[in-house]
């Protein structure tokens, strides 16, 4: 049985995450969400908690995907999980430079190898920065997200 670690912020989790996380789910036995507050990454708008309700009830419709939440090094969480590989979405050629960097020195310290899974173009575009701004300022991103994640969004932004 092969198992993967998904890590990121998900903050919010958009469609670029559901797409990976849908590509893995097919690719192997079982694949692990993880969320994590990303301090490089400033201040989160949604709490740990809010990302593990959305991410639960946005993967709630694949059997082999469970949710996590974490504060220690990917690599880590990876053997203590039993993960196989690390799975890392791409967008661009700038996300290749940044991952694969990160890659080579989580394989460097723990034996994991990452694999990298490329977005669809409709979706490279996604980010969730990107995504928290234009909500914050009353933008539509109901095509970006999934529906757990809008509803958060529009309460965070509805004051």
């Amino acid at each position: 049985m092969t198992t993967v670690l998904y890590p990121g912020s998900f903050d919010p989790v958009h469609n670029g995450h559901v797409e990976i996380v849908e590509t893995a789910a097919g690719l192997f036995d079982r694949v692990i969400v993880a969320a994590m507050r990303n301090p490089s990454k400033g201040n989160p708008l949604l709490t740990l908690e809010e990302r593990e309700a959305v991410l639960h009830e946005t993967f709630d419709h694949l059997d082999n995907v469970t949710i996590t939440m974490f504060s220690s090094l990917v690599v880590d969480l990876a053997q203590e999980l039993e993960a196989d590989f690390i799975v890392k979405g791409l967008r661009a050629v700038s996300d290749f430079e940044s991952e694969l960097q990160m890659a080579q020195m989580n394989q460097a310290i723990s034996g994991v190898h990452t694999l990298f899974v490329p977005s669809a173009s409709s979706r490279s575009f996604l980010a969730s920065r990107l995504i928290r701004e234009i909500s914050r300022f009353g933008g539509d991103v109901s095509s970006m997200v999934p529906e757990a994640a809008l509803r958060v969004l529009r309460e965070k932004h509805s004051s």
